[in-house]
């Protein structure tokens, strides 16, 4: 990569935010700008303007938890930075010791990123371009407490974010991958198998790993679109089947992966050949067609399947010792625990 296109990689998003978080940020600071000083009269509303335009987050939880931790930090270095100034007096060398003793206070403190940049900023602000005393640094602290609250509710107010439908459509992409990866592998037992088809058979099963940890990262981030969110109480039923039908899924991805591991290791060209293969490959089919039929999109493709009905209904028993018995047993083994996780709650 050039250093042209690693300097733009390292600036530009992958994608531009939403167009609705800028208008909602430009609200929040206007709106502290103009309310701050009617209700503190004095130097121009800074404090204000940034809690504002950092408290404005993508969802209203984390507007809160951004407005509690940018308040504490604006509180510790404002009167931090005060203390100093009044016990040393306005000498050059006490902002860098109030910013490096912010830091180190923020560090004993166990504070968050945020907030510990936030002591170490408010201090050389303060101390900067304002006169210490104690009742400035009051209405400094009552000034961050206005535009945090300003920007938490110009959030709340302007249709807060709902992510729903971004965790269903990463379920029922991993769940469309899990039925397909289903199938593969059932084809992989009854058709004569490549070495490039086989690791390609595995290079593609490999895939429902980040497929999950990515539909658990939506999941996340949907409930978290709800906390205080005034929209959300009609969604959290949905939101909650969403991360039941996901905890149902996280098993299976693991024993598809195992079952197409086992068939990697010990594949036979006469697989196909044995009768009780031929029966897992069906019940892998099966499997697969239940899978979409939680996401409510199974379609009737035989006559020995519905979209209505579960088609997996008994697990496979094997009644004699087959000639891929270690193989077998595996796929059987496994085979029990889709069944399990597909049609138990």
């Amino acid at each position: 990569m050039s250093v042209t296109a690693r300097m733009t990689k390292a600036v530009r998003a992958p994608q531009r935010g939403p167009f609705l978080q800028v208008v909602k940020s430009i609200v929040a600071t206007l709106a502290a700008w103009l309310i701050a000083p009617l209700l503190i009269p004095g130097p121009p509303p800074i404090f204000a303007a940034i809690a504002a335009l950092l408290v404005v987050q993508p969802s209203v939880n984390q507007s809160f938890t951004r407005a509690i931790e940018y308040t504490a930090g604006v509180i510790a270095g404002v009167v931090f930075a005060s203390g100093l100034s009044i016990l040393f007096g306005p000498q050059p060398w006490v902002i860098l010791v109030a910013v490096a003793g912010g830091l180190l206070l923020a560090w004993a403190l166990r504070m968050t990123p945020v907030g510990s940049n936030q002591i170490a900023i408010s201090a050389l602000l303060v101390l900067s371009i304002g006169v210490s005393t104690p009742a400035y640094a009051l209405d400094r602290v009552i000034e961050t407490l206005i535009g945090a609250v300003l920007g938490f509710i110009v959030n709340l107010l302007i249709v807060p974010p709902v992510l729903a439908r971004p965790a269903q459509e990463k379920i029922d992409a991993l769940g469309a991958e899990m039925a397909a990866a289903f199938d593969r592998l059932a084809d992989a037992l009854v058709t004569p198998q490549t070495p490039a088809q086989r690791e390609d058979l595995m290079t593609r099963v490999r895939l429902l790993r980040p497929l999950l940890a990515t539909a658990n990262a939506a999941v996340a981030a949907a409930a978290e679109s709800l906390t205080f969110n005034p929209r959300g109480r009609r969604h959290r039923e949905e939101l909650a089947e969403l991360a039941h039908l996901l905890e149902k899924f996280t098993p299976i991805v693991t024993q598809l992966s195992g079952m197409t591991r086992g068939v990697y290791d010990r594949y036979d060209p006469d697989l196909g050949a044995d009768p009780i293969v031929r029966e897992i490959a069906d019940q892998l089919r099966r499997a697969g067609h239940d899978t979409l039929l939680l996401l409510r999109r199974a379609e009737p493709s035989e006559s020995t399947m519905t979209a209505e009905l579960p088609v997996l209904t008994t697990p496979l028993v094997v009644a004699q010792a087959p000639r891929h018995w270690i193989l077998v047993g595996a796929l059987v083994e496994d085979l029990r625990r889709v069944h399990e996780n597909l049609t138990t709650d």
